[in-house]
């Protein structure tokens, strides 16, 4: 089983609460069901749950809800606790580049503040 955690700022902000704050209600219930079956399933289908090529590890949760697609960027800590860094909605076929660069340099400054 894996837990699922969101990256907070210094400051304390969360920047995937905030994004998942912007969603409608069904979209939100959809995300959230989503990362149940993350946590839950010892196997997660790649539908949900994919490993970025050519990243520093990093790791996208996929949410379809009709015609929109979210993704939320994150990496494993100690094998089964999951930190997302950020949340978007993906217009395009591939994933933006900066949102992986963002989620890369959250997941550094993360790590350096818990070796702290």
């Amino acid at each position: 089983m894996r837990e699922i955690l969101f990256y907070k700022t210094e400051s304390g902000e969360c920047p995937v609460e905030e994004f998942i704050d912007t969603l409608d209600s069904k979209q939100a219930q959809k995300v959230t069901w989503v990362m149940r079956l993350v946590e839950e399933l010892d196997k997660v289908p790649s539908t949900y749950l994919k490993k970025l090529s050519n990243t520093q590890d990093i790791w996208e949760i996929r949410v379809q809800v009709g015609s929109n697609i979210f993704r939320f960027l994150g990496f494993f800590k100690n094998g089964n606790f999951i930190v997302l860094t950020n949340g978007f909605q993906k217009k395009t076929q591939k994933t933006p580049k900066a949102e992986i660069i963002l989620s890369e340099k959250r997941k550094q400054e993360y790590l350096g503040r818990k070796e702290k």
